[in-house]
């Protein structure tokens, strides 16, 4: 079992104790992975950028593991109507941006977008900041494991269109992935899971994170779908 232990000031600890068997191959790869084998943009390195924090939070399901996601309101400015995991801009309550602020800004995040209970969720790592160069944010992504569950629904419908769960086994099916194709001609990765295309920053996590953890099967990467999939 993986025996890491880091704790930080206040109520911000990273531990990846007692995780279950399952998880640890997540655990052990987000130990060691550097930024660039998550994704080709990364923080500029003026330090320029917004920073914020998303929760990538596995849970038991009934299906067995399983990823919490929400769907963006079709009215936001950025990233309208967009499967992402919960997450957001840090404030300054959060503390310092460089050590656990993005720890208590996802956890918040979460609370405020999903009705998470934050108490139930034990962090057991955080990845390398990434870069979203459309709307400006360097992103630390922390990693979950939904140890007590509690509900979880829309907070604000201005905000969150729906929150929902995918089973891993149907991110790592073949018949669910494809490489989406922007209208502007860059393609990434995707998943068609739960009526959803997930894409984007999210979609390329999600594949990275299967890829090291060992969880990916051969995908047809030839199959493109357009962002407009419904259409």
């Amino acid at each position: 079992m993986t025996r890491t232990h880091e704790t930080y000031d206040g109520d911000a600890v990273v531990s990846s104790d007692g995780l279950p068997e399952w998880l640890e191959p997540v655990a052990r790869s987000a130990a060691t992975l550097a930024p660039e084998q998550l994704s080709r943009f990364l923080p500029p390195a003026s330090g320029t950028g917004r920073q914020s924090a998303v929760l990538i939070l596995f849970g038991d399901g009934s299906r067995g593991p399983e990823l919490l996601l929400m769907e963006r309101a079709t009215s936001l400015r950025s990233h309208a109507g967009q499967p992402s995991f919960p997450g957001g801009a840090l404030d300054p309550e959060d503390g310092d941006p460089a050590t656990t602020g993005p720890l208590r800004a996802a956890l918040r995040e979460a609370e405020e977008e999903t009705g998470l209970d934050p108490s139930g969720v034990q962090v057991f790592g955080v990845l390398p900041r990434l870069y979203i160069p459309v709307s400006g944010f360097v992103v630390t992504p922390v990693l979950g494991w939904w140890r007590d569950r509690s509900p979880v629904a829309v907070v604000d419908p201005a905000e969150t269109a729906r929150v929902f769960t995918v089973p891993v086994a149907d991110l790592t099916d073949p018949v669910n992935r494809a490489t989406a194709v922007h209208p502007s001609g860059h393609l990434g990765p995707a998943f068609l899971v739960e009526s959803a295309l997930v894409w984007g920053f999210t979609g390329g996590l999600i594949d990275r994170i299967l890829h090291f953890a060992g969880w990916e099967r051969p995908w047809d990467r030839a199959r493109q779908v357009p962002l407009d999939w419904r259409s």
